[in-house]
């Protein structure tokens, strides 16, 4: 059953349809004018909002409470009783979110039938609401890989702002990671429950992607032969990731600038405006100072974008977590064709380590892909690798078996490097006593790294669980590890 809340200016309307709502079984919490209705309704979060599109001549109305309502995080169903006279108003309302209406005088089959259809969509809703979750499970933040500074400062502000509706601007080379922390933000905010919509700016021509973002009416152009919702409609209550936002045009831009600042969207052919709660996050892999100097974006709309600017590290920079980057695609390869684990050689990790990756984490997946379909018996060799890879392997090591920890460590090796020409040591090695002494809180923080490093190894590499392990908070845990760096 549902909680409703009834706005409602007529007594008699009130005691009517509460008895009907509350004889199915129904939570009714009644208002009998707009403004304390919009005053306590965050409070009661609603499932359901039936609210008289008049409510008396002075004081809020029904399409104040409608848009009260669609800014919850969920979005209650709103659906409006309208009498006569103002039947096309309600039509309108239904384009501006709310999900149905009542015209007055109706019978009660009516109202139950209008809050079944509600509740119907409202387990659609539910539903998706769990596969979220589940995808949530996915984007935490402790399923991101990487512990290099750069990388622990991104984790820090991730975890700092995800919870806020602030918009957000990734910035970094194609392949960095941008949309991958998009969703991080997305299903660690408030909004996880509600839709992470992504759209790349760039894939589609103006006339499309303006058809794509705010939606048309049927007969607004040639091929637009019925009503479309935009991308926008479809994130209400969620978030909307706008990648290589610099390539849209200046018509575009001047739109998106009033969704921003106004929160609604007008679809192409159309005079009525829908009013949308969606956070928006935004890329781009172009300086886009640049690109106002040349004229080519807005100067307003970059600052409307820019409210929380996060910095994606380039591989090139981060290559200690080439390692451990390799060790997640290796064992995701091997779920994926269900085998027990990759293995690789020394020389082939030597190539990867040394390679420039101009194309970054999305290059380093896609040449671990192709050595993983090329190698036998699941060992990756040097020969495996990418052609442009193979010069990078060090003659010094010859194709000799390692195996990689979920953490990156190659410290655990089956079968130990063999120098190609290295001659065997005539002398023993030294003995602890006699190796020098270096001060106590290195010698403290170099235990406790790897103290740490064990316990990621043994939680599967999943930090959350090793932090737990350990009694520590997982911010002090990526802490700890940015100080051992």
């Amino acid at each position: 059953m549902a909680k409703v809340m009834l706005v409602e200016d007529d007594l008699l309307s009130i005691q009517i349809v509460t008895e009907i709502l509350r004889a199915e079984g129904h939570e009714v919490i009644p208002f009998n004018e707009g403004a304390t209705a919009l005053e306590a309704m965050e409070r009661i979060a609603p499932e359901i909002v039936i609210t008289d599109l008049n409510l008396g001549k002075t004081g809020p109305t029904g399409m104040d409470v409608l848009k009260r309502a669609r800014a919850l995080t969920p979005p209650a169903i709103v659906i409006f009783i309208t009498g006569y006279g103002s039947f096309e108003i309600a039509v309108e309302a239904t384009k501006l979110g709310a999900f149905d209406y009542l015209q007055k005088p109706f019978k009660g089959v009516e109202l139950r039938l209008k809050l079944w259809k509600a509740l119907s969509h409202s387990e659609v809703v539910s539903e998706n609401a769990y596969l979220r979750k589940e995808l949530k499970k996915k984007y935490q933040f402790n399923q991101i890989i990487g512990t290099a500074p750069a990388m622990q400062q991104v984790f820090r502000m991730v975890e700092r702002v995800a919870g806020t509706d602030s918009t957000v601007l990734l910035r970094g080379e194609s392949g960095t990671g941008k949309e991958l922390i998009a969703k991080a933000l997305h299903f660690n905010s408030r909004r996880a429950t509600g839709p992470f919509v992504p759209i790349n700016c760039s894939a589609l021509p103006e006339h499309l992607l303006e058809s794509e973002l705010f939606g048309h009416r049927k007969g607004s152009f040639t091929g637009a032969i019925a009503d479309k919702k935009g991308l926008f409609q479809e994130a209400d209550g969620g978030t909307i990731f706008l990648d290589e936002i610099g390539s849209m045009s200046g018509v575009l831009q001047s739109r998106l600038l009033r969704v921003l600042q106004e929160r609604e969207v007008r679809a192409v052919g159309d005079n009525v405006p829908f009013y949308v709660n969606v956070r928006v996050i935004a890329a781009t892999n172009e300086p886009l100072e640049k690109r106002i100097k040349e004229g080519g974006f807005r100067e307003d709309l970059y600052y409307r974008l820019n409210v929380i600017s996060i910095p994606m590290p380039a591989l090139r920079e981060r290559r200690d977590d080439i390692p451990l980057l390799v060790a997640h695609f290796l064992r995701s390869k091997a779920a994926d064709r269900g085998l027990r684990a990759y293995s690789i050689s020394r020389r082939a990790l030597e190539a990867l380590q040394a390679h420039a990756w101009p194309g970054n984490v999305r290059e380093l997946e896609n040449a671990i892909e192709r050595a993983s379909a090329l190698c036998e018996e699941g060992f990756i060799k040097l020969v495996d690798l990418p052609p442009d890879l193979q010069p990078l392997g060090s003659p010094e090591f010859s194709d000799v078996e390692i195996a990689l920890s979920p953490s990156g460590d190659t410290g655990v090796i089956a079968t130990a490097p063999k120098l190609a020409n290295a001659a065997v040591p005539s002398s023993p090695a030294p003995s602890p006593l006699n190796q020098p002494v270096g001060q106590l809180k290195d010698f403290m923080r170099d235990q406790e790294g790897a103290y740490i490093q064990r316990a990621i190894a043994q939680a599967g590499g999943d930090k959350e669980q090793a932090a737990r392990a350990l009694g520590v908070s997982l911010a002090t845990l990526y802490r700890k590890l940015a100080e051992g760096e």
